[in-house]
Formats: structure tokens, C-alpha cells, sequence
């Protein structure tokens, strides 16, 4: 037999006895877990749970509760005619995060519901108007407590009230911003809670360590949401795109799935840090293409 002939032999060998890839498992599937915070389409909280949903993990959801006088129930429309079209989002409740009762009542839900669950995702921040607006230390004093309330204990709330059905490997993301780390002109208190979230996304990880969870924070570039209009995004996305070594913005879809990778078994061995979707902004320490515009407007 010519080298040939035995080459081709064993090459159909080879052939036959190879067996056919396995399917990739969904990360999902058989998860379940709870979504805090989708106010409409545009929120980075949909963005996520669109990710899980896609990958085959069973959703609960929350929205913010309407006002009395509200007969056409604006915020849970707003939310139930997403949740409505899929076919893994097992309920939809209102619960305001600075309410125990209501905590309690989700919570308690959720365990009906699903037994354990293996994520929860905190995507909740609130501070009154008129003190976003104002120079940071003319906050007042009640809208300094009602905007940390809403944008940080509300994380430790719901940790607390998740973790006696959390599953051992399990996985708590909320979702941040670069003014919390630094000073982000314009961004005033909500930067003060920014960085006390930071803070206590740790000291989480540390405590639902010893429970096996882990606990993390997303920090995404300016995207259009619905808090983000009202905070002067178009100019970030313009100031964004000439700074990020990426020279673009993100998309709503990266962070969807950043944030489904963090509430994954893929991050298993990831806690108490700060992941960074924003095109790399974070990394800059000086303007780089901002500076050539600036350079180009001013001759």
C-alpha cells in the first residue's frame, strides 16, 4: 500500500469515527430569576432581560407602581405590552423599591413563583428633578435621602430579601456609572449615589460570598433611555464617541448581553467589580480625538 493510499485509509478512518458537535447549552436554560427596573423599551433593563429571555432563562418582572389618579395605568402598560409577547416572563408585579411591603410582596411572589431563583438584577436610580439640577451642594437635604434611598438601599432591600431564595451560584447585578467614579459635570447627586452604590456593590459581594452569589456592577456608556434624555445624553453621545478609543458609542444590545454575561454561569468566578461597557472611555485620560475637534472648531 502506497503512503497515499494508507494517508487517504486513515483520513476516512478519522471521518467516520468523529462524532457530531454537541449543542451548545443556552446559558439559561433551567435559570430563573427576577428583573428590577424596566420602564419601557429603551431601558437597559429590557436590554438584559431580552439577552436571558433569547438564551432561555424564566423572567419575573417589576414596574413602577401608578399614581391613583392613573386610570390608563401608564407604567405597567408601558412594560406589560413587552412582557406580554414572551413567552418566559412569568409574571409582571408593581412594587416601589423604597416600599418594604412591596419588596415583601414581590419577593414572596417570586418564591411562589419559582421556588429558588439564579439572578436578580437591580437596575433602579432616582433622584427629584430640581436637585439634579442644582450645583451638588445645594441638594436638599430630603432630596439627598429620597435619592439615596431609591438608588442605593434599594440594592441592599432587595439583596435582603433575594438572598433566602437565591440558589448557591447564583448572581445580583446592578447597574452603575463612570460619575460615580469620577466627577461627571452636571450629574450632581446622582454621582454622590453613583459611587455609595459602588461601595455597596462590595461590601454585597462580600456578604453573598459566604452564600456562594455573586454581586456585580454594570457601567455603561450613555445610551438613549428614558433616564437619559433627561440628562443632556445627546451631548455625551457626541463628547462619547470622539473620546472612546472605539470612536462610537455602545449599543443597547452590548450591554444586554454584558449584562447577561455578568448574571451568567459564563462569569462564574467574576465579584464585587465594576464592568465597564462604554467603548473604553474609562481608559482615556485625556481627550484624544475630542481635542483634534476642538483644535479644527477653534482655527
Amino acid at each position: 500500500m502506497s503512503v497515499l493510499e494508507t494517508a487517504a485509509m486513515m483520513f476516512t478512518v478519522g471521518q467516520t469515527n468523529r462524532t457530531k458537535p454537541k449543542r451548545l447549552k443556552m446559558q439559561f436554560e433551567g435559570k430563573k430569576g427576577l428583573i428590577i427596573g424596566v420602564a419601557n423599551d429603551h431601558s437597559i433593563a429590557w436590554a438584559i432581560a431580552q439577552e436571558i429571555l433569547k438564551q432561555g432563562g424564566k423572567c419575573g418582572f417589576t414596574h413602577l407602581p401608578d399614581r391613583a389618579d392613573d386610570e390608563k395605568r401608564r407604567n405597567r402598560r408601558r412594560v406589560s405590552k413587552l412582557t406580554d409577547l414572551e413567552d418566559n416572563a412569568e409574571f409582571l408585579l408593581p412594587m416601589d423599591a423604597n416600599n418594604d411591603d412591596d419588596i415583601r410582596t414581590v419577593f414572596e411572589h417570586t418564591e411562589k413563583t419559582f421556588g429558588k431563583i439564579d439572578f436578580l438584577l437591580h437596575s433602579i436610580a432616582f433622584a427629584d428633578r430640581d436637585d439634579l439640577g442644582r450645583e451638588t451642594m445645594h441638594t436638599s437635604r430630603a432630596g439627598f435621602k429620597l435619592a439615596m434611598e431609591a438608588s442605593v438601599f434599594s440594592l441592599l432591600a432587595v439583596t435582603a430579601a433575594a438572598e433566602p431564595i437565591m440558589n448557591p451560584g447564583g448572581s445580583v447585578l446592578t447597574m452603575t456609572y463612570y460619575g460615580g467614579e469620577k466627577c461627571v459635570p452636571g450629574y450632581n447627586v446622582m454621582g454622590v449615589c453613583k459611587a455609595a452604590l459602588d461601595a455597596s456593590m462590595r461590601y454585597l459581594a462580600f456578604d453573598m460570598g459566604a452564600r456562594g452569589v455573586r454581586v456585580n456592577a454594570l457601567s455603561a456608556g450613555p445610551i438613549r433611555t428614558l433616564a437619559g434624555r433627561a440628562a443632556g445624553v445627546e451631548e455625551m453621545l457626541t463628547m462619547y464617541e470622539h473620546m472612546a478609543p472605539m470612536g462610537r458609542n455602545v449599543t443597547h444590545e452590548e450591554v444586554g448581553k454584558s449584562g447577561a454575561f455578568l448574571l451568567s454561569d459564563a462569569s462564574s468566578g467574576i465579584s464585587g467589580e465594576i464592568l465597564h461597557v462604554d467603548g473604553g472611555y474609562n481608559a482615556m485620560g485625556s481627550p484624544g480625538r475630542l481635542l483634534d475637534e476642538i483644535k479644527k472648531h477653534s482655527n
